[in-house]
């Protein structure tokens, strides 16, 4: 997302000829969007992505569970802070 973003900037200051920017050949300003495009790829190809996504699920159910035990009154005030460990 940071090459991106990087990308996009670059652009428009190229386009509005903005500082040293102006100068800079068009190619050297859409590097960023070939980063991003390897940075996807790679992060697709070895389940990164995919990872970091049953990670994020994996909180929330947790969390889900935890403040669910805690409106019942089945939270222990000593493991309030706890959370399960992760694998």
């Amino acid at each position: 997302m940071w090459f991106l973003m990087l990308g996009v900037l670059g652009v428009l200051l190229k386009y509005f000829e903005v500082g040293f920017v102006a100068t800079l050949s068009w190619w050297i300003v859409l590097i960023p969007f070939g980063l991003a495009m390897a940075w996807w790829a790679w992060a697709d190809a070895s389940g990164y992505t995919k990872r970091k996504a049953m990670e994020r699920e994996e909180r929330r159910k947790q969390e889900r569970i935890d403040r669910q035990r805690s409106q019942m009154g089945m939270l222990s005030s000593r493991s309030k802070g706890r959370r399960r460990p992760s694998r």
